[in-house]
């Protein structure tokens, strides 16, 4: 069954060239010093919540909170240094435009790749192409490498790719909320369909109109700890009075 569960999670990062009694670099932690004599900032401090199967999560907070570090965590792609992770179910993790996106290969070329990673046969993959393309807008563009794309169109392929081929968990970074009204409506019908379907859908974004949008729960991040998690209009009011 899909899910995801965190108890008591933290993260922390070794820093090098950094001073005694100095902030961390976006000013939100203040380092510490461990056993070793090394220094590190602690990113992430006692994180625990559950998610299951229709779970919309939204995570929100200020620059330097934790909320692109949580989503690498849920990705795997960060280890925990304390606490116990536990991940049931294909994740597509959009952390970064670029993200899994061979920029020299054309956008049928990272279409066919990224299916058969997903474990689609490649005529299985090929097969997907007209409806990634039309999802995407691109148009003929589709046929020329990613690397003579706008920004805005390697998001679209990114997402268009990233959500045709059935994630369980899709993890989305604050970019995605980038883009015009109409795009923007289609990303909120294709996470209403993922999660409708089976899925867990986890966005981290400035944009609290997108998260009320888009999410059905939501966690409030600050300097890496954990000031409110629940409902999302509860949360929600919370984070505006504070």
């Amino acid at each position: 069954m899909t899910h995801i569960t965190l108890d008591q999670v933290g993260l922390r990062y070794p820093l090098f060239g950094a001073g005694k009694g100095e902030d961390s670099p976006d000013g939100t932690a203040q380092l510490k010093r461990s056993r070793g004599g090394g220094r590190y900032v602690q990113a992430l401090h006692d994180i625990s919540f559950s998610l299951t199967r229709g779970d919309r999560l939204g995570i929100i907070g200020r620059n330097g909170s934790g909320k692109s570090t949580l989503l690498r965590v849920l990705a795997g792609i960060f280890p925990p240094h304390d606490g116990d992770i536990q991940v049931e179910g294909r994740i597509a993790a959009l952390l970064n435009i670029g993200l899994g996106m061979r920029i020299e290969a054309t956008g049928e070329r990272n279409i066919i790749l990224r299916g058969m990673i997903s474990g689609l046969s490649k005529r299985e993959a090929i097969a997907r192409i007209p409806e990634i393309a039309e999802f995407a807008e691109l148009g003929d563009y589709i046929k020329l490498p990613v690397r003579t794309y706008s920004s805005g169109m390697a998001m679209r392929l990114n997402f268009a790719i990233a959500t045709a081929f059935d994630p369980e968990i899709l993890l989305l970074d604050e970019w995605i909320g980038a883009g015009d009204a109409t795009f923007g409506l289609k990303v909120q019908k294709r996470m209403n369909a993922l999660v409708a379907e089976a899925g867990i859908v986890v966005l981290a974004s400035h944009n609290a109109e997108l998260i009320e949008r888009s999410c059905n729960r939501a966690l409030w991040l600050d300097q890496g700890r954990v000031r409110a998690m629940g409902d999302i209009d509860e949360v929600m009011t919370v984070y505006r009075d504070g």
